[in-house]
């Protein structure tokens, strides 16, 4: 059958004004685009055609089911689509952003409805976004340098569900400062408990992705993480942080002391002598244990030679020692992750959490930026 301009023209008008009228022109148009694809196609590579296929995409800002033409040896494939398939890729990155952004999938799935006109389910945003949980994941498994003057290693606690019970569990960034001076997060660890079993894992991991050599591991005083560092690490010094040592000693401190062993603490740990070593801070630590351990005696814990850990950054410049007694350096990167999480009570699994913390981490401008200081530091000898 045949028409005429006119009756074309009407035929056009009088779907353009029915409900969704534009999303059916444009699904007819489409289609009657690949269709004489198609037959160009056949024409020109000897082939032939072999019914259709039903695919869901993205176009303006909607979205349709297209019937697709097929060739009989499955080798057309309608450029049109590819065209579709951008703005496809496009929605599958907005709903990454937003989830990356603290809205939970039913929220992104109530805003694409606003947007496309449909509201989706949190099961389809969540497949939506199975490319951008797997390019975080790729990342997390990353070639990595050889050598890293510095790593930092600090936790961020978060509700997590396992085995239909939530409780709250540590999640550790591995921060590595490069020989360029800049800063990349190496690797984002769920530890529901504590063990040296745990960091040894995770220290090989570092080293099946690259790593050879390691200077300098600033942490938290874990347990027996000093030993694990050590046997991985033969070469790295360790420091551990001075921020956490206090808040523990001064949770153990009555109300009416702490002001007074605050001030104390802080004039052991960050002695205003530029040339003190890690020797005589160790020395002082002691004097200050040995002092108040007659009023309070939980503090013999801190008798013994663990704690010599705390005073290493004593050998370094004085330009850097703010640098390196504290991991506070992720503590930036930890406030952010908490602004990501902090729209959720909850995860439904430690997977979950490591997707959107890595999500979070690896895209951080800050981090291009070249630290100066460090320059001045001879004991860093791959700066």
């Amino acid at each position: 059958m045949n028409f005429t301009q006119e009756q074309i023209t009407s035929i056009f008008d009088e779907l353009a004004n029915k409900e969704n009228g534009y999303q059916s022109l444009l699904k007819l148009s489409l289609e009657a685009i690949m269709r004489a694809e198609r037959e160009q196609f056949n024409s020109t590579h000897n082939d032939s055609s072999n019914g259709y296929r039903l695919s869901s995409v993205f176009a303006h800002k909607s979205k349709m089911e297209l019937v697709i033409p097929r060739s009989r040896h499955n080798n057309y494939y309608p450029l049109i689509l590819s065209l579709i398939k951008d703005q496809d890729k496009e929605s599958q990155e907005l709903a990454f952003e937003l989830y990356r952004a603290g809205l939970t999938t039913e929220q992104v799935g109530e805003l694409f409805g606003k947007v496309y006109g449909k509201t989706y389910s949190k099961s389809a945003i969540s497949a939506m976004m199975v490319d951008a949980r797997a390019d975080v994941f790729s990342w997390l498994e990353r070639e990595l340098d050889a050598v890293y003057p510095i790593i930092y290693i600090d936790a961020t606690y978060w509700h997590t569900r396992r085995n239909e019970r939530v409780s709250n569990e540590a999640y550790y960034t591995i921060l590595g400062v490069k020989q360029d001076r800049t800063r990349e997060v190496l690797s984002i660890i769920n530890h529901p408990t504590e063990g040296a079993t745990n960091w040894e894992e995770a220290f090989e991991s570092l080293k099946n992705r690259g790593v050879k050599t390691v200077e300098l591991v600033v942490c938290d005083g874990l347990t027996g993480i000093e030993n694990v560092i050590s046997k991985v690490f033969p070469k790295a010094t360790i420091q551990l942080c001075t921020v956490h040592l206090t808040r523990n000693i001064l949770a153990k401190v009555k109300p009416a002391d702490k002001q007074m062993v605050a001030d104390e603490l802080k004039q052991v740990l960050y002695p205003d002598n530029n040339d003190d070593t890690s020797a005589i801070g160790v020395n002082r630590f002691n004097l200050f244990i040995e002092k108040w351990t007659s009023k309070y005696p939980s503090f013999k814990v801190y008798k013994g030679f663990r704690y010599e850990y705390y005073f290493n950054y004593l050998n370094y410049h004085v330009s850097i020692r703010r640098m390196i007694y504290t991991t506070n350096w992720i503590e930036r990167l930890n406030r952010n992750y908490k602004r990501t999480l902090r729209m959720r009570t909850s995860m439904p699994n430690p997977q979950s959490v490591v997707f959107l913390l890595a999500s979070t981490a690896m895209n951080r401008k800050e981090f291009l930026f070249p630290i100066y200081q460090f320059k001045d530091e001879s004991k860093l000898s791959f700066f």
